[in-house]
C-alpha cells in the first residue's frame, strides 16, 4: 500500500484530497489539526508517532524529525542497498509528502517579540518538504492546494511523469525560499528601523498573467506582482470589459494611476488622457464629463487611441460623452451602472476599476539596467507648499496660485523635459520627453495654439529649474503670467530679474519633479 504524510497550514481541499488517496487505497500518515480534520470527515489516519515508535516531544518541536519519517522520503527505490537498509531497520517508503506551512509574517503579525516569533518557525515542515523535493524523482510532492486534482488525475490514469514531479519540486524550492525570506526580515524589522536600501535585496515576484508579447511582437513578455507590495497597486486593478491588456496596455494603466492619484476622490473631478505613457489632456472640474470634456480640448488628436483615467468614480453622464471617441481604456475607482451599460457597447474597450491612490512614503520604483537594477523611493503625488517660495516681485493672484498648484501637480507626472500650459484648471498645452528645455516649452505653446487657445493670463510649469532667462522671455512673449518651478539653477537671480522686468509672479517650490 502507498503512503502519503498530510500536514497542511492552509486546508484547502485536504478533505477532498484524502478521500481520493483513501479510495486509491493509499495509507495516510497526519499530525496534529490536519489529522484531526481527516479524522472528523470521516477518513483512517495513523499518527506520525504510529510510524516513528516515538512520542512527540519538546511540546511538539521534534515529532517529524525521526529516522522512520525521513528515511521513508528520501530512501531511493532504485538502490539496492538504500532498500536493503531499510528493510533492515523496518522503514517504509513514503511515496508522496503534502505539506504547506503557515505564512510567518501572518504568523508574527502585531511586533511578536523575538523569542515568541522563533516558537513561529516550522522546522518539521520545510524538513519534508525538502527532502521530498530534493527525491521528487521517486516521490511526489505538494506544497499547492491548487495541484490537489492535477496529482489525482495523473494517480487514477497513472500518467504520474517526470515532467510533473519536477514542477511540484520546484513549487516547494520556491515555498521554502519565501518562508525563509519572510524570517530574514523580521530579523531585519528587530534589528532596528527597516533600512530602505539594505546591502541585499530579495524580490519575490508571482506571475499574474502571461502576455501575447512585450513592447513588440518579437518580445516575449508576463505580468508579475510583487509579493508584498501594497493592495492598491496595478496587479489589483479588475478588467471588467474589453480585450485583454497588452504589455504596453499595463504601462499605460500605471502612468494614468500615477497622473490622477494627484487628486484625491475627495477633490474635484480630475481627468488625465495618457498616450505613450505620458499626458496629453488633464483636467479639474466639479464633474467627470466636465472634466473630459476640458481634457480632451487640450489635444484631441493625441487623444485617439488613448487612456482615459478619473479619481473619482465615472458617471452615466461622461460614458455619453466618449460615446465617438477611439480609446484604449477607462479607469476609475469606480462606475455608475449606466455607466458601464453604455462603455460596454464598445466591444474592444479595456474598463478598469481600480483604487487611485498616491504611493505610501516608503514604497520603492525598480529601473532595471543590463545587469542591474536602480532603486529609488517612489514619486510621491502629493505637494506639500511647506518649501514653496514667491521669489518675484509681484504675488500671484489667487486665480493664478490655483492654476500653478493645478499646473504642478500635473508636471509630476509628464515625461521630462517636462512643460506645462495652464489655465483655469486645465491644461492648454504639454511639451514632454525633449532633449532641450527650450524646445518642450515650444511644443506646449504649440500644443495650445492648434487648438486656438489664449495663453494671455495663462501660467507654465517646469520641473526642472530654467538654467538661462531666455525660458521666461518666451513665456512672457507668450502671455504666460506666472511660473512654477524647483529653482535651484547658478542662473536664479537672471531668471528673477526676467520675471520682474515682465511683471510675473514666480514660485520655487524646492523640489524637482524629473520623469524619466
Amino acid at each position: 500500500m502507498p503512503r502519503a504524510i498530510l500536514s497542511v497550514s492552509d486546508k484547502t481541499g485536504i478533505i477532498e484530497f484524502g478521500r481520493a488517496l483513501a479510495a486509491l487505497e493509499w495509507e495516510i500518515v497526519s499530525t496534529g489539526g490536519t489529522a484531526r480534520a481527516l479524522r472528523e470527515a470521516g477518513l483512517r489516519v495513523r499518527d506520525v508517532k504510529e510510524v516513528t515508535g516515538h512520542p512527540e516531544i519538546l511540546g511538539g518541536r521534534v515529532k517529524t524529525l525521526h529516522p522512520a519519517v525521513h528515511a521513508g522520503i528520501l530512501g531511493r527505490r532504485s538502490l539496492d542497498d538504500d532498500v536493503a537498509t531499510m528493510k533492515e531497520l523496518g522503514y517504509q517508503p513514503i511515496d508522496l509528502v503534502a505539506v504547506n506551512l503557515y505564512p510567518f509574517h501572518e504568523a508574527v503579525a502585531g511586533n511578536l517579540p523575538l523569542t515568541e516569533a522563533m516558537d513561529e518557525v516550522d522546522i518539521g515542515g520545510p524538513t519534508m518538504l525538502r527532502a521530498a523535493a530534493k527525491n521528487h524523482e521517486e516521490v511526489l510532492v505538494v506544497v499547492d492546494p491548487t495541484d490537489y486534482e492535477r496529482v489525482i488525475t495523473a494517480l487514477q490514469t497513472k500518467r504520474v511523469d517526470i515532467e510533473l514531479r519536477r514542477a511540484l519540486a520546484r513549487k516547494v524550492f520556491d515555498h521554502t525560499a519565501a518562508y525563509d525570506r519572510a524570517i530574514a526580515s523580521y530579523f531585519d524589522q528587530q534589528s532596528g528601523p527597516a533600512e530602505m536600501f539594505p546591502p541585499r535585496m530579495v524580490l519575490q515576484l508571482d506571475r499574474v498573467q502571461s502576455l501575447r508579447y512585450g513592447e513588440n511582437p518579437d518580445q516575449p513578455a508576463a505580468f508579475y506582482a510583487e509579493r508584498g507590495a501594497p493592495p492598491d497597486g496595478i496587479p489589483s486593478l479588475e478588467q471588467l470589459h474589453g480585450k485583454e491588456l497588452s504589455f504596453n496596455n499595463i504601462l499605460d494603466v500605471e502612468a494614468g494611476v500615477l497622473a490622477v492619484s494627484a487628486w484625491s476622490q475627495d477633490a474635484d473631478a480630475a481627468c488625465v488622457i495618457i498616450k505613450h505613457t505620458t499626458p496629453c489632456g488633464v483636467a479639474v472640474a466639479p464633474t467627470t464629463e466636465e472634466a473630459y470634456e476640458k481634457a480632451l480640448e487640450c489635444d484631441p488628436v493625441s487623444a485617439f487611441g488613448g487612456i482615459v483615467a478619473f479619481n473619482r468614480p465615472m458617471s452615466a453622464a461622461t460614458a455619453e460623452a466618449m460615446a465617438n471617441a477611439f480609446l484604449e481604456i477607462v479607469l476609475a475607482p469606480d462606475f455608475e451602472p449606466a455607466a458601464l451599460d453604455i462603455l460596454r457597447k464598445k466591444k474592444n474597450l479595456r474598463i478598469i476599476r481600480i483604487p487611485v491612490t498616491p504611493s505610501g512614503p516608503d514604497e520603492l520604483d525598480y529601473k532595471r539596467v543590463r545587469g542591474g537594477m536602480l532603486v529609488q523611493r517612489r514619486m510621491r503625488m502629493v505637494f506639500p507648499e511647506t518649501e514653496w517660495r514667491i521669489v518675484s516681485a509681484r504675488q500671484p493672484a489667487a486665480s493664478e496660485l490655483e492654476d500653478l498648484r493645478f499646473a504642478w501637480r500635473v508636471c509630476a507626472s509628464v515625461k521630462s523635459n517636462a512643460i506645462v500650459l495652464a489655465h483655469r484648471q486645465r491644461t492648454l498645452g504639454i511639451g514632454a520627453g525633449q532633449m532641450s528645455r527650450v524646445d518642450s516649452s515650444r511644443i506646449a505653446v504649440m500644443k495650445a495654439h492648434d487648438q486656438g487657445a489664449a495663453l494671455a493670463g495663462a501660467v507654465l510649469a517646469s520641473d526642472a529649474f530654467f538654467p538661462f532667462r531666455d525660458g521666461v522671455d518666451a513665456a512672457a512673449e507668450a502671455g504666460i503670467r506666472a511660473v512654477i518651478q524647483p529653482g535651484g539653477s547658478v542662473r536664479d537671480s537672471e531668471v528673477i530679474a526676467a520675471a520682474n522686468e515682465h511683471g510675473m509672479a514666480m514660485i520655487f517650490t524646492g523640489r524637482r519633479v524629473f520623469r524619466h
